[in-house]
């Protein structure tokens, strides 16, 4: 029997604990936005410094310059952009539609706090929308190496990009890229100034990057041996940030971004010629359960209703729409989006950290100090000092 008085997930020798667990299946959404005061593109470093001069409220550090916002998410300043990140949710039931309302949650929460800088200031700041990240754990049952990772973010390259151009992307858009990571893949597109396209968007890149991950075979002939339509004349190039593969307008015959997504203009190398959307539906409706799996029958629904026409990508407008300059100010939820979700595992036990709420392990209470990435929190225990790393997993068993 363990002695109550004993802490258990401490280490005789050690005062920080290395942590050797993962985090269960889950995923992330970020959104990288460009800076204007008064009119000028700015840097977010030269403009406030670091994150803490944007949000009254004190925050929690993270690793690195990044800091944990009040309302769950992550605030941090990247090579001359403003970045907005989740915290990590479990994949599961709805976990897509929790991920894409908790990223506007952190972005209005972020307009917020520029609102009442823009007061204080006396200028006008806006965050012209930029790009966005899907972060998907690979299955737990299917490690894959360095070179099986990249394999896979190859093959995915090639099916992703027709139904995640028909959510993401507009007419100004580059491309669509594939990164393998650390036990994730990472889908970067352009910012969707949608929360309901953002979701769909996220049921989408979830549902398809689960199930393909689970195939036994990640070599490109997959796809013909499982009947996906492929452009003729389409190779990827190397993405222009990290490691990955990246679908650029210039990878195609000619642009797609700016072409008719309805019109009749790709030729297929099983000899068919077919519109965009076409294609994207091919791809996606195979993966259908699985979309719905992660998301839920409004997302998957919007998901079909863009890739059949009966709803519209912001491809179908003649220019980028104006929603995309001023993002936050206004948010357009509908009237399903406002609905209120119930917080993942992971949340619940990260707005306990962020409020500075105490924790007991046995005897011992201790109180957060700064968040070390997303899984492992560090705390100090209120009555001897010792410093102690806790993951999110521990958090919600022990606290």
């Amino acid at each position: 029997m363990t002695d109550p008085r004993k802490d258990p997930l401490a280490s005789s020798k050690s005062k920080a604990r290395k942590i050797t667990a993962q985090p269960d299946p889950c995923m992330g959404l970020e959104a990288e936005f460009t800076l204007y005061v008064n009119g000028q593109k700015r840097a977010p470093e030269e403009v406030f410094g670091n994150p803490r001069h944007v949000v009254r409220a004190e925050m929690i550090p993270r690793a690195g310059r990044s800091w944990h916002l009040p309302s769950g998410g992550a605030l941090y300043f990247d090579t001359g952009v403003i970045e907005v990140a989740t915290p990590i949710i479990e994949l599961g039931p709805g976990c897509a539609v929790r991920a894409g309302h908790s990223l506007w949650e952190q972005i209005a929460y972020v307009r917020t706090e520029l609102d009442a800088w823009e007061k204080k200031q006396g200028v006008e700041v806006r965050l012209e929308g930029f790009s966005a990240h899907y972060n998907i754990s690979i299955p737990e049952n299917r490690a894959l190496d360095g070179a099986g990772m990249h394999q896979l973010a190859l093959l995915l390259t090639y099916l992703l990009h027709p139904p995640v151009m028909l959510l993401t992307a507009n007419r100004l858009s580059t491309g669509i890229g594939v990164r393998p990571r650390d036990g994730r893949i990472e889908i970067t597109a352009d910012f969707t100034p949608s929360p309901e396209m953002m979701v769909a968007a996220a049921s989408l890149i979830g549902g398809i990057v689960r199930e393909v991950a689970l195939w036994p075979d990640h070599d490109l002939g997959a796809l013909a041996r499982r009947g996906f339509p492929v452009i003729a004349g389409f190779k990827p190039c190397a993405h222009t940030s990290r490691k990955g593969y990246l679908a650029r307008f210039d990878c195609f015959p000619s642009n797609p971004f700016t072409a008719n997504p309805s019109e009749t203009l790709w030729q297929l190398e099983d000899g068919r010629q077919l519109t965009m959307r076409k294609i994207a539906h091919e791809i996606a409706h195979p993966f259908r359960r699985a979309i719905h799996a992660v998301g839920d029958s409004d997302a998957g629904e919007h998901v079909f209703a863009v890739l059949n026409e009966r709803a519209r990508s912001f491809l179908d407008f003649p220019e980028r729409p104006s929603r995309y300059e001023d993002v936050g100010r206004q948010i357009e939820w509908n009237r399903r989006s406002r609905r209120r979700l119930p917080h993942s595992r992971y949340e619940r036990v990260i707005h306990r950290v962020l409020t500075r709420q105490p924790i007991r392990v046995g005897s011992f209470v201790y109180r957060p100090e700064r968040m070390l990435g997303w899984y492992e929190i560090a705390f100090r225990n209120v009555k001897t000092g010792d410093r102690r790393i806790f993951t999110l997993d521990e958090l919600a068993t022990h606290a």
